[in-house]
């Protein structure tokens, strides 16, 4: 028995003769009659009598063809979802962003995309970076964006975006009239630091380092955003993304570029050799074509 006979046989039941099963399947009478033929000999009985001049079912027919019918709907149930799955007229996109780009960049994405999207469900998280790549690796998330300081079998980099940090200061502070700000101008400034952990904690350490200038740490601080809120309340100066800074406006926090220069990058990432949906190859297409447009973000 084949899906090809069960279609012959349920359109002669449902037209009433192998002529007309003919026409609606596009096919010849004698093709129809062979797969009749055939379904008859796989099953053991008897479908159809010529009577009258006319193709009448038999009793077993009418029995199988509740059995039948309840088939072809339940596949094209299975059809319809393969569509509504392919169209993103269904689908679940589980996100993650570190807390740079979920305080405007990834809610804006995620509500332009959900918009022309409305069936697509969507979970977005917000981890840290490091997080971000042990949650990719074990598969409990589509897509990630986050900094990852070097390349890894178990995840595909889609994208990568580096930014160059600034010094973020109150509005009425001395440097912040100037084009640029360096360690040596930092000395005596009471600094708010990212945790000693961050990639760019280490980058500005180095900075420091090199200019021979011990920075006078007063506050540790993680995320970025905690730091850019401490320096709104006049605590010190932070050196930070220059998104997050962008976040807070200039009349609370003024951004000014910190030289030489300290990389931020960020990473669009997903778990490698795993299975790539519509939604989520659509949705990674949304957002590098959405970053590509970030003033302060360049592709690498």
């Amino acid at each position: 028995m084949n899906q090809r006979q069960v279609e012959a046989f349920q359109a002669v039941m449902k037209h009433g003769s192998i002529t007309r099963a003919a026409e609606i399947m596009h096919i010849s009478q004698p093709a129809v009659s062979r797969l009749i033929a055939g379904l008859e000999s796989d099953i053991g009985f008897r479908l159809f009598v010529r009577s009258g001049g006319k193709t009448q079912p038999t009793a077993e027919a009418e029995s199988l063809i509740e059995e039948v019918d309840f088939f072809f709907s339940g596949l094209e149930k299975v059809y319809s979802a393969a569509r509504e799955i392919k169209t993103l007229q269904r689908g679940h996109l589980r996100l993650a962003g570190m807390p740079t780009v979920s305080f405007r960049l990834l809610p804006q994405i995620v509500s332009a995309f959900s918009h022309s999207n409305p069936s697509v469900k969507i979970t977005m998280d917000v981890h840290t970076s490091p997080s971000i790549v042990k949650l990719l690796t074990a598969r409990q998330f589509d897509l990630g964006l986050a900094q990852m300081p070097e390349a890894r079998p178990d995840i595909e980099v889609l994208a990568t975006y580096r930014m160059e940090c600034v010094c973020a200061m109150p509005p009425d502070h001395r440097l912040a009239s100037h084009d640029r700000v360096t360690a040596k101008e930092l000395c005596d400034e009471p600094m708010i630091a990212l945790s000693h952990h961050t990639l760019a904690a280490q980058h500005v350490a180095q900075n420091f380092l090199a200019a021979d200038v011990r920075p006078g740490i007063k506050i540790e601080s993680q995320p970025s955003y905690a730091a850019c809120a401490l320096v709104a309340e006049g605590a010190g100066i932070a050196i930070v993304d220059p998104l997050t800074a962008r976040f807070f406006g200039q009349d609370r926090v003024i951004a000014v570029p910190f030289a030489p220069a300290v990389p931020f990058d960020v990473r669009l990432m997903r778990p490698a050799g795993a299975p790539v949906s519509n939604a989520s190859a659509k949705f990674a297409a949304a957002t590098t074509g959405f970053l590509d447009r970030v003033p302060e973000m360049r592709r690498l």
